[in-house]
């Protein structure tokens, strides 16, 4: 961990400047900037009253961030493919997330899993071909390129009644496959 980077950050996030720092420490501007570019290490005490006056603790102020992935290539998909149909997870682990986002293909004459009625919305797009909504025991038509958006309040699939395989982008909230 850069200590020096990590006091800057904190200061800066703060809004406070290397005198306002260096005032509330009982240390000096010049000492706070030899921090902040690593040309000096601070004495335990030291450390304990910055981190303090930065607002955080010593716990907090090591704990590393993890850095957030938020662009995903085909790499990271993971794909279940079946007979009938595959599934590609677009974004890893997304089941931890408050939506979750799939791209359905679905083989020709072949239909998804029913899901049952549930808390939350989804909505898809119909990448290539057509397919079915049903929703409700109703059939919805969506075509390549339109969309649907539903509550999850009834029991519902989607179906290929086609020749040709169809792409489907298919999100849900919360997460259910």
């Amino acid at each position: 961990m850069n200590i020096g980077k990590r006091i800057r950050q904190l200061r800066v996030r703060n809004g406070l400047t290397q005198e306002e720092l260096a005032s509330r420490c009982e240390l000096t501007k010049g000492f706070v900037s030899q921090l902040e570019n690593d040309l000096a290490t601070p004495s335990l005490p030291a450390l304990m009253d910055i981190v303090e006056a930065l607002g955080t603790n010593m716990s907090a102020f090591f704990s590393e961030e993890e850095e957030t992935q938020i662009v995903f290539g085909e790499n990271d998909f993971f794909r279940d493919e079946r007979e009938a149909l595959t599934i590609e997870w677009v974004v890893p682990n997304a089941q931890k997330n408050r939506m979750e986002p799939i791209i359905l293909t679905l083989q020709p004459h072949q239909t998804s899993q029913s899901l049952g009625p549930h808390e939350g919305e989804e909505f898809g797009l119909v990448l290539s071909g057509n397919i079915t909504l049903v929703n409700g025991g109703k059939k919805h038509r969506v075509r390549r390129g339109e969309t649907f958006y539903i509550r999850g309040d009834q029991e519902h699939c989607l179906a290929n009644e086609r020749s040709t395989p169809a792409r489907v982008l298919w999100i849900t909230t919360p997460p259910l496959f």
